[in-house]
């Protein structure tokens, strides 16, 4: 004779409820994966192109997801420059006198810009290059990390001219803008298509324009 049995609930067990089961679909992945994946989005088509349409679609995850992790848009943004930063950002080094310095980091980004395991170019450079006027604040942010970058050099310089390493006439802001300009250029000839060892031509090119004693 079978044992008796409990009667079965006619409603959903707590594993099958809907709701649960939603709970569970908003927050199964991994946030550092799905930021990296965000990068990569800004990366390729820049701040305004990129839709949360995009977003989630590559993220694999649904808006109320995104917004839930990361908060907005421009949140997301921010979070994934500092990204950026961490792993591309490229500090001037330091060296022993301001051309060491600038030509390590020229050779340095011929060969991130090229990396064919990510976008070509910089983020930096390339992601608010054409934004309208709903995302200026992106675009003012972006422009003052680079001439962030761009007074670096110009300091590095300027210390050279005074401990008498280059010609008191050099102009160490004029230098410095150049060299900024060197590489924009060089971030556009890689969203172009140019190789590393075209980009290393470049950076031996613009240290040829080092003043001379």
């Amino acid at each position: 004779m079978p044992p008796n049995r409990a009667p079965e609930s006619p409603g959903r067990s707590p594993e099958a409820s809907p709701h649960r089961a939603h709970h569970r679909s908003r927050r199964a992945f991994d946030r550092d994966e799905a930021l990296a994946v965000a990068l990569r989005e800004f990366w390729t088509y820049g701040y305004e192109t990129t839709s949360i349409a995009s977003l989630t679609k590559a993220m694999g995850i649904n808006p109320p997801s995104l917004y839930a992790a990361f908060g907005d848009k421009r949140q997301l943004f921010g979070e994934a420059v500092r990204l950026y930063r961490r792993g591309h950002g490229r500090q001037l080094p330091d060296g022993p006198d301001a051309r060491s310095a600038i030509e390590e980091m020229l050779h340095h980004l011929a060969a991130d810009y090229t990396d064919p395991s990510h976008p070509p170019g910089c983020l930096i450079i390339t992601a608010a290059a054409n934004c309208g006027p709903g995302a200026q604040e992106v675009k003012a942010e972006l422009r003052a990390l680079r001439e962030a970058t761009k007074e670096a050099i110009a300091v590095r310089i300027r210390r050279d001219v005074e401990d008498g390493r280059l010609p008191a006439g050099t102009d160490a802001q004029a230098l410095g803008t150049f060299y900024a300009a060197v590489v924009q250029g060089m971030n556009q000839q890689a969203c172009d298509g140019a190789s590393q060892e075209a980009l290393e031509s470049v950076a031996a090119a613009a240290m040829r324009a080092w003043p001379r004693d």
